[in-house]
């Protein structure tokens, strides 16, 4: 399976585990805005990927999981550094999967929080 923007970003996964994934970036050059900050968009990406990831290993192996609904408040900019997402799976049904995502960066401290809706289907 290709990996596409995750492998774009650098996107590195950390740990995955029963109900929790945790993945980090280095912020690059190419992950901000014109004014310096990383880009909101990439919060959004870490988000939807950390609940992708976990979502995955929730499932059986004849279904799919993908990204139904995402919310994010992005809380504080970075300009370097990195960044670390831990989703944590919050509800599991046949169809769906609710995760909450805290971004934060190498100092601990809260970047973004986000919450990810994931539509389970068959393959």
């Amino acid at each position: 399976m290709s990996r596409g923007l995750i492998e774009l970003l650098g996107i590195n996964v950390l740990e995955v585990d029963d109900g929790t994934c945790s993945i980090d970036m280095e912020i690059t050059s190419d992950a901000l805005q014109p004014f310096g900050f990383v880009h909101g968009g990439i919060n959004a990406v870490l988000a939807e990927t950390a609940a992708s990831i976990g979502a995955s290993h929730q499932i059986e192996d004849n279904q799919i999981a993908f990204g139904m609904e995402l919310n994010i408040n992005h809380l504080k900019a970075k300009r370097q550094g990195t960044l670390i997402a831990k989703a944590v799976l919050r509800h599991a049904g046949k169809s769906s999967q609710v995760w909450e995502i805290d971004i934060t960066d190498d100092a601990d401290d809260l970047v973004a929080v986000s919450r990810c809706t994931m539509a389970v289907r068959q393959k």
